[in-house]
């Protein structure tokens, strides 16, 4: 009776919060566990379950994988507004069932908190999980990657099969007795044979403590390295990038030996990272090559996270880069360093809760390669936000020439501080939380760009 209760006044609730014009993907799920705790337990579930987890990338991976299943005529159920404690899996099981708890669908794809294993996996049971990486992340949640790893060990089921990132030695030796699958990219023609970055956290053998011997690092610690006292090395994928031709934008994905070809939608290589993922989830669900390719063209990668348009000759790209979070950083900054043309760039990484509290810890962006934006082609940065001067003081200690550097503390100023004459391409990089700055932002550049080449 407590568990039909829960159901019945959080289903009311929900009802009442889209009347109000909310989205509803967190309170009513907090609802129905306070009355009932064991709520996401009680409640039918789909009959296959796909977790998603991971510290970059598992809002695209699980957004993405809805949309390719959706397109091949599936009904799924899924968390895409990136609700993904247990109240927001909560909200999303709620929102599949009917009036007895039953659910109305057969595939469940759930973006899952790395933190809350121990309040999700005990009462859901994924079939399969993908963990897109892990690299150590904001210093006020997940600290250090050792205590995700141990977290998720602990608390995932037995039965998961997990579906891993065979270059991140960190993520591939989660819960080692669990049946698994792995993907990776292998060396892409030009790219160089080590990649320097301030943080690697795989640097000695897990199993004796010796310094590991890389064969290659794309970035920070996602690679293929080897132990040179024991037998510990990088996992063979079972899923890999074998080739990339960026001409045609399409990859060769080798499965047993036999060679797949698909097409692209980002040169990205972390979003390669996450279409892999992808492609591997669903060959799991023996779904095959051709389907799983055609599907995929249809799909992009969500607006909120890239954008990029040509005005009038230049190039607007909005491009999140994941604040407190040193890699998700780095890996924005490379791709900008790594594009043609002279270029201008909008830092707006501010945590949208330090205005309120102001009591984050700024060594992440000493963690972050800002040193990437240290090239003669970026002619400008602004940093915009309450900790611009922040940001200022690292491209300073970066190396970057305080005459490239403008600062302004008022975002909406951001726009206007671009010196769109000196540029043929600009970037705005922001924070999860900066996404309505950063498209007001965006759009101020565009209107510019319009009027001044009019």
């Amino acid at each position: 009776m407590r568990f039909y209760l829960a159901l019945w006044i959080a289903k009311a609730t929900q009802l009442l919060l889209k009347i109000l014009g909310k989205k509803a993907t967190y309170f009513a799920g907090r609802v129905a566990i306070a009355l009932c705790p064991d709520f996401i337990g009680r409640i039918d579930k789909p009959q296959t379950i796909i977790g998603v987890t991971g510290t970059n990338g598992k809002t695209t991976v699980n957004n993405l994988l809805t949309d390719v299943l959706e397109s091949m005529g599936e009904c799924v159920l899924s968390n895409r507004y990136g609700s993904n404690i247990n109240a927001g899996i909560a909200t999303v099981l709620l929102s599949g069932a009917g009036i007895f708890g039953k659910t109305k669908k057969k595939i469940a794809v759930l973006e899952i908190d790395e933190r809350s294993a121990r309040l999700v996996y005990p009462y859901l049971q994924p079939d399969y999980l993908i963990i897109t990486n892990l690299f150590r992340d904001s210093m006020r949640r997940n600290a250090h990657t050792e205590y995700i790893t141990d977290l998720l060990t602990k608390y995932i089921p037995r039965d998961t099969k997990l579906i891993l990132n065979a270059d991140d030695l960190i993520s591939s030796r989660v819960s080692p007795e669990n049946d698994r699958v792995t993907f990776g990219i292998a060396p892409l023609g030009g790219e160089p044979r080590e990649r320097d970055s301030i943080v690697c956290d795989a640097r000695v053998c897990p199993e004796c403590d010796a310094v590991l011997i890389y064969e290659f690092k794309r970035y920070n610690h996602i690679g293929r390295a080897h132990c040179p006292a024991c037998d510990f090395a990088s996992p063979e994928p079972d899923y890999r990038i074998a080739s990339v031709d960026f001409e045609t934008m399409t990859a060769a994905i080798e499965e047993k030996g036999e060679e797949h070809l698909y097409k692209l939608n980002s040169k990205l290589v972390y979003n390669m990272y996450n279409y892999l993922a992808v492609t591997a989830a669903l060959r799991q669900l023996n779904f095959g090559h051709e389907a799983i390719s055609s599907a995929m063209q249809k799909s992009s990668i969500v607006a909120s996270r890239f954008r990029q348009d040509t005005i009038n000759g230049k190039t607007l790209s909005a491009i999140m880069a994941k604040g407190l979070n040193a890699v998700a950083c780095s890996r924005s900054f490379d791709y900008v360093g790594s594009e043609s043309g002279r270029k201008a760039v909008v830092l707006m990484l501010d945590d949208v809760f330090d205005e309120k509290h102001s009591s984050e810890n700024i060594a992440w962006l000493y963690d972050a390669d800002f040193e990437f934006l240290n090239t003669p082609d970026v002619v400008q940065i602004v940093t915009a936000g309450v900790r611009s001067a922040d940001s200022l003081l690292r491209l300073l200690i970066a190396g970057v020439p305080i005459e490239k550097i403008t600062a302004v503390q008022d975002e909406k100023e951001a726009g206007d501080a671009v010196d769109l004459a000196s540029c043929d391409k600009i970037f705005v990089l922001y924070e999860l939380y900066r996404y309505e700055s950063a498209v007001k932002t965006r759009n101020r550049i565009a209107e510019r760009i319009r009027e001044e080449t009019a």
